[in-house]
């Protein structure tokens, strides 16, 4: 069994924010908007995110001519379920996560 590494608060804002709408492609930009997370930290952050499976990436030719393509972002299947678990765990009363202390008298 494999165990995950704990999520930063900024990925778990950005998994929060895209799994609202799972099967929506959308661009950094948007992503650094809706969460607030500067792109120094989102960029490395999205990419490291793709490494691990939790997003998959594509590139999107600009609008525009003369703009450069661009990349988007959504969940995979396993985003999906890290999304699903880290909304139950933050639901989950912070006490629930200790072990009960046994007193000796």
């Amino acid at each position: 069994m494999t165990r995950r590494r704990t999520l930063s608060a900024q990925a778990r804002d950005l998994i929060a924010t895209l799994i609202q709408e799972p099967q929506l492609w959308q661009y950094g930009y948007e992503l650094s908007k809706r969460t607030g997370v500067k792109a120094g930290t989102l960029y490395p952050l999205l990419i490291r995110l793709c490494e691990q499976g939790v997003l998959e990436a594509t590139w999107r030719e600009a609008d525009q001519p003369g703009r450069p393509p661009r990349h988007l972002y959504r969940l995979t299947a396993q985003g999906l379920e890290v999304g699903r678990e880290t909304a139950v765990r933050a639901a989950r009363p912070a006490t629930a996560e200790l072990d009960p202390v046994e007193t000796v008298s």
